[in-house]
């Protein structure tokens, strides 16, 4: 089994209206038992607001927040595939964080997002070969698992 990618971060904000652990336990649902790394930070209307955010770096985590997040994710990546790889091989993937609340995935177009993006190990480091290294992940780690 070869190690689809270098490392994994899954960022969220939340803001002053939202209850932190209502959010985490979202994150929690999606990724597995893993620590978050907290900021406050004021937002651009000057409230005060959490960044949460997780590193992964174990294929096991890859294949598992994969699997999580369901075959019409994983169905939109492999169509979309191409957009939602670029030059540095940086995978990026927004979920629509309100939906994902209340246990639905669905990607996002807008700002209130769980953000997923990671290094795809392409070797040579190239995007065609990236894109590769995904498709097969999903085709036959992630739908096999």
């Amino acid at each position: 089994m070869n190690v689809t990618f270098h490392w994994l971060r899954v960022q969220t904000f939340c803001y002053a209206t939202e209850k932190q652990d209502l959010i985490e336990d979202t994150l929690k649902e999606l990724l597995g038992d893993v620590e978050f790394e907290e900021e406050i930070c004021d937002s651009e209307h000057g409230n005060s607001m959490m960044i949460l955010e997780t590193r992964m770096t174990k294929q096991r985590e890859f294949r598992d927040l994969f699997y999580r997040l369901g075959n019409d994710i994983l169905d939109f990546i492999i169509e979309d595939i191409e957009n939602r790889v670029d030059e540095d091989d940086i995978f990026y993937l927004r979920l629509d964080k309100q939906k994902a609340v209340q246990g639905i995935y669905e990607v996002a177009h807008h700002g209130d997002v769980i953000s997923i993006f990671g290094k795809i190990q392409a070797h040579p480091a190239r995007k065609e070969v990236a894109v590769k290294v995904l498709r097969s992940f999903i085709e036959n780690e992630v739908r096999d698992h």
